[in-house]
């Protein structure tokens, strides 16, 4: 009769458990491939641009557009006001953090739709998740790739530190996406200047960040941010990413030179 044994197949990895920390170790140096190096992630935020409307959105969908024939860009949409109505119902009626990211995950896709329609005098076009890998044969054709930001965790969401809110949300989802396709900037584009030390709606004399590591920024354990927590910890750990830009969209011509590399806004680096 023959071994009825455990069998394996012999590769570098046979025996081990996956989380030993000296496998971790071994590993750290791989180069990793990066897929579109010259590719610029930018994400519009749905509450810092989208809900403002068309005084605010056609100017910058006209700069996007514009920008795109001279930059590789992906362009990433946020949810805004309706994900803090449906949040606010769902949380109300005790729905787990899971249905909370599918819910909100909708709201963000809509706006990846009507962007999409924006831009399409300039190529733009639908992309969802599962089709993330075609984005180079996309860039290649000429067109502007447009995908909403919320990352599909859906009902397998992380559970969040405190409360029920989803931690992973569409600024996340961008530094996401840019660290797997190995983009060579991220951008945020809200409705203020940068990070600043308090929300300047709420004290005008808060103080704009121009620079900061990562470790400073997380060790101020601030009460509020312009953008999502959880991206501080996922920038800490990412390999292709460096440094995330935080801009202003409201003011025209911070995108373009943010994608030409000046120091606008708030830089946070790893």
């Amino acid at each position: 009769m023959g071994n009825h044994g455990r069998h394996d197949i012999e590769n570098k990895l046979q025996g081990e458990t996956l989380v030993r920390k000296g496998l971790m170790k071994r590993h750290a140096g791989v180069e990793r491939l990066k897929l579109v190096p010259e590719l610029n992630v930018v994400k519009i935020g749905g509450h810092g641009v989208i809900d403002f409307g068309k005084e605010v959105v056609i100017p910058l969908m006209k700069e996007i557009g514009e920008l795109s024939e001279q930059h590789k860009m992906l362009v990433v949409t946020g949810g805004g006001v309706r994900v803090r109505h449906i949040l606010d119902i769902g949380i109300d009626l005790g729905m787990p953090t899971g249905v909370l990211a599918e819910l909100a995950a909708k709201i963000s896709e809509q706006n990846a739709e009507i962007v999409t329609l924006l831009l399409s005098r300039w190529h733009g076009s639908r992309v969802k998740p599962g089709d993330l890998l075609d984005l180079p044969t996309m860039l290649h054709l000429g067109l502007l790739p447009v995908i909403h930001g919320t990352p599909p965790y859906g009902l397998f969401e992380h559970p969040p530190e405190t409360g029920l809110i989803p931690p992973h949300r569409t600024d996340t989802g961008a530094l996401l996406m840019a660290e797997v396709l190995g983009a060579k900037s991220c951008i945020l584009v809200k409705n203020v200047d940068g990070l600043f030390t308090e929300d300047p709606r709420v004290n005008p004399e808060a103080e704009l960040i121009k620079e900061i590591t990562v470790g400073e920024l997380i060790e101020r354990d601030m009460e509020d941010m312009v953008m999502e927590r959880k991206i501080l910890f996922l920038l800490r750990d990412a390999v292709n990413v460096k440094e995330i830009k935080i801009i202003n969209g409201h003011k025209r011509g911070t995108l373009e030179r943010a994608l030409n590399g000046e120091n606008v806004g708030t830089i946070i680096r790893a």
